[in-house]
């Protein structure tokens, strides 16, 4: 069997899986025991790559996506997904009844190559599965005036780790004032973020990656949210948060890392974090 045709029959196995989970469903009538039992069914299929899923035990997606409150029928936005980490997880939940958003940022020609290898990477990877991702909309914004979907319209938007590259490029308060727009009333925003000790300066947090959970939480209240609840699924206590390279000396990056010192950085794992959850009133 090559290698195409295998992938294309773990997306098979994993679209029939889940299928059969949602037939009993009608719109908004899942309860956690079902999701959880879908969550698993994903996370635990053979589409994901052995690498991704050596992140699990850092990243915690089941427990996260729980906490966000993430049902099969949501419409949910996902910011700036990367090489689709969560997007392997996320759309494939949606497929059925929901619809997944990724935003991605617009790319300029100026941008570094690797930036738009990824983004080709992962347009291509939602277009070879559509037996697995369905018919996912990619969205591509502006970060200084971004629009992630139609205004009022998204029962949840995700974001991971992503608040430290906002607050370098002075986007902070654009950014969330668009995930303010594309939510309904009663929507959820999820925020995972690489968390630093308190009083942490301003300037340290960017140099770091790590940001405030204090500066998170009055960047979404300032663009109108409401600090729902606060978790510590995703906190690592052996994180502290020296690092000399800052959050990507630890995995999965181990940038300049000298190789007699990525032993000692393996055993932290991934950095400690804060999980929020903050509603639209």
């Amino acid at each position: 069997m090559n290698k195409k045709t295998s992938f294309a029959m773990a997306c098979l196995t994993v679209t029939l899986l889940i299928g059969a989970g949602l037939a009993p469903f009608t719109a908004r009538t899942a309860h956690a025991h079902d999701v959880q039992g879908l969550l698993d069914t994903v996370i635990q299929g053979p589409h994901r790559s052995e690498a991704n899923r050596a992140r699990d035990q850092y990243r915690h997606p089941k427990e996260t996506l729980l906490f966000f409150g993430l049902q099969p029928h949501m419409a949910v936005v996902e910011i700036s997904p990367a090489n689709g980490w969560y997007t392997e997880i996320i759309a494939p939940l949606l497929k059925q009844q929901g619809r997944y958003t990724a935003a991605v940022p617009a790319l300029a020609d100026d941008m570094p190559e690797a930036m738009k290898r990824r983004d080709a990477a992962y347009r291509q990877m939602l277009k070879a599965a559509p037996e697995l991702y369905g018919e996912p909309t990619i969205k591509t914004y502006d970060p200084a005036a971004p629009v992630f979907t139609a205004d009022g319209t998204a029962d949840l938007v995700v974001t991971f780790r992503n608040v430290h590259n906002w607050a370098k490029a002075g986007h902070t308060q654009s950014m969330f004032k668009g995930f303010f727009q594309a939510l309904k009333s009663g929507g959820v925003l999820g925020v995972v973020e690489h968390r630093a000790k308190p009083d942490t300066p301003l300037s340290k947090q960017i140099e770091s990656g790590y940001m405030t959970e204090q500066f998170v939480i009055e960047a979404a209240a300032a663009a109108g949210f409401r600090l729902d609840r606060s978790s510590e699924i995703n906190s690592n206590p052996l994180d502290t948060k020296d690092h000399p390279g800052g959050v990507w000396n630890l995995l999965p990056n181990l940038r300049g890392v000298a190789e007699n010192d990525k032993a000692k950085y393996r055993a932290i794992g991934e950095s400690d974090r804060m999980t929020l959850r903050f509603v639209k009133p």
